[in-house]
């Protein structure tokens, strides 16, 4: 009888053998730290934040300290833009790293530009690393480059040859910051205190839902469901509930959740305490994008005292604070997606899941989830505090409510400005922007960010809001307007938009990974193929899982739909 032969002796773990320095240094690195398959990309940052890299041999420790299997640990860690996997006799990378952005505003800025003389050699000394990447959220001051962890906003060459020879190379906490201390001062969790003094009844919390829907406050990370209503559907299913805040905004001219939370990042955290409250959540999770390294070390500064001042905010009464959990991103803009984004909480890929069942029903470890975005949950607390009607009475044009749009581009003070809903572009260019940048014409605008669309100056007149741009391919989304001046061509901003979209595609389904890619270079033909481009694009809308690839078109349409001669680059055929 033979003896079957295994490829390797019984017992023996698949993957690569374990180095003993490996583990060593691994298992000093997590120290005392529950060893829990959903803090994997915690732990990848941990060791990529000590090594400058992640090496095989620690991804393997990594493995085996949190009883994963090899292939798990190495697949997260490369799907995630912001770590550095080296295989086994590659090179480290660079000691520093200097991210030159050249989404759409940054490109409009210069960072072209930028990028190649920051490329010269003898530009920079000793070993760096140049990095192009995807927007980094501060488009109002373009162009950025960000030297280590410390951002160049607006970004030059002798600005970063100073920062690489200097100390700049970790981003301070926002000096602008309200903390703790100072925002109870100023009124800070009294909502809060006010609720919790009265029997949690269910007349109480249906009246705060109907509040929160007579204002009309909406989902404001861009999809702009009704928040009352999802507090009622989450509230209403049984075992307990989470909440997941999607603070990772990676929308190129996306940047107004950093803006609020470097500010009073308080009025945010009382928000979302009231919406566990008033939902039953039993823990709250707040997912960062990694960019902003200041807001994250502010985060956790006021986390902390807020968890520590304990009954000074809720008083002596049964509830007590849930507990805050801030995990950091690792640059995937996939994981906006409020699915993709509870798989990254998970330690898992950010790839979106399929629908249904929907995240209220099973979300974040399959419980039931509340997921908002900043700035919705900024808004609860004046809501609740000044009452629905005074919420509800901004707007034009027949809209509820408050926008705060991220402007950058061709104005003279671009940032985040807070106007009536329903106003129109030239209305928010000239009352809030101080106008167009001198020498500029409006030529056109993104009104929702990369996803939105791109619209010409003849409709600059029309409300931006939810719902009011569906006729014309366009979306106002997020509410990030990057405008456009008489040197700008939308061809190009479509072409970039779409060049993002590839970069960001998490490649889980055919129609938005090879679509992506396919759109990049029909637009880069000289002469488009129109009846092939509508043809991808409906593929794309019809057969994608998540909104990057069923949105990812719409710029690439508009261009075909409002500005037909630039189809054609001048001297193609």
């Amino acid at each position: 009888m033979r003896t079957k032969e295994f490829r390797r002796p019984i017992g023996l773990a698949k993957g690569r053998p374990l180095e003993h320095v490996a583990r060593q240094t691994v298992a000093g690195l997590l120290g005392d730290r529950p060893r829990r398959p959903d803090l994997l990309i915690e732990y990848l940052h941990l060791i990529q934040d000590a090594q400058g890299c992640l090496p095989v041999a620690m991804l393997a420790a990594l493995a085996s300290e949190l009883r994963l299997s090899q292939a798990e640990v190495f697949e997260v860690a490369t799907f995630y833009h912001h770590f550095d996997v080296v295989r086994e006799g590659e090179p480290k990378p660079a000691p520093l790293t200097i991210r030159v952005c050249d989404s759409a505003s940054c490109a409009l800025a210069g960072a072209e530009a930028l990028l190649a003389a920051l490329q010269q050699p003898g530009c920079l000394q000793g070993p760096v690393r140049i990095q192009r990447v995807p927007c980094v959220g501060r488009c109002a001051e373009a162009p950025v480059a960000v030297v280590h962890q410390y951002p160049l906003a607006p970004a030059t060459v002798e600005s970063v040859i100073a920062a690489v020879g200097g100390d700049l190379r970790d981003c301070p906490v926002p000096a602008q910051a309200v903390t703790l201390d100072r925002a109870l001062a100023g009124g800070a969790y009294q909502m809060l205190g006010r609720l919790l003094a009265r029997p949690a009844t269910s007349d109480l919390l249906e009246g705060l839902y109907a509040d929160l829907e007579s204002a009309g406050l909406r989902g404001l990370g861009g999809a702009g469901f009704p928040a009352g209503r999802k507090w009622r559907i989450v509230a209403q299913q049984a075992g307990e509930r989470l909440l997941a805040v999607n603070a990772d905004e990676g929308e190129p001219g996306t940047f107004k959740d950093r803006h609020y939370l470097e500010r009073e990042p308080h009025r945010f955290l009382e928000g979302m305490l009231i919406a566990a409250w008033a939902v039953g959540c039993s823990a709250c999770y707040v997912y960062l994008r990694d960019e902003y390294a200041g807001v994250r070390q502010l985060l956790e500064q006021e986390i902390a005292a807020l968890q520590a001042a304990g009954d000074r905010i809720t008083g002596h009464g049964q509830w007590k604070l849930p507990e805050i959990h801030l995990r950091r991103g690792a640059g995937a803009y996939i994981c906006g997606e409020e699915s993709g984004m509870l798989e990254s909480l998970e330690g898992r890929r950010g790839m979106p899941r399929l629908r249904p069942p929907y995240i209220a029903q099973v979300g974040l470890f399959g419980r039931p989830t509340l997921a908002h975005n900043v700035e919705t949950l900024y808004w609860v607390p004046e809501i609740l505090a000044r009452g629905a009607d005074w919420f509800a009475s901004h707007g034009r044009r027949g809209r509820k409510g408050l926008r705060s749009f991220s402007v950058s581009g061709r104005v003279c003070d671009p940032g985040v400005k807070l106007a009536p809903a329903g106003i129109s572009l030239r209305e928010l260019v000239d009352e809030y922007c101080g106008g167009m940048a001198p020498g500029e014409q409006l030529y056109g605008y993104v009104p929702g960010g990369a996803s939105g669309g791109i619209l010409p100056a003849s409709l600059a007149d029309e409300p931006l809001d939810f719902d009011t741009l569906q006729q014309h391919g366009c979306f106002v989304g997020s509410a990030a307007v990057i405008v456009l001046g008489q040197q700008d061509r939308a061809r190009d901003v479509a072409a970039n938009l779409m060049s993002f979209f590839r970069h960001e595609s998490c490649g889980q389904c055919t129609p938005c990974r090879s679509g992506t890619a396919k759109a990049v270079d029909l637009m880069a033909a000289p002469q488009w193929d129109q009846p092939l481009m509508e043809e991808l694009s409906a593929v794309m809308v019809d057969a994608s899982i998540c909104g990057l690839g069923q949105a990812a078109p719409n710029p690439m349409l508009s261009v075909l739909r409002f500005f037909r001669p630039e189809v054609t680059r001048p001297g193609a055929p």
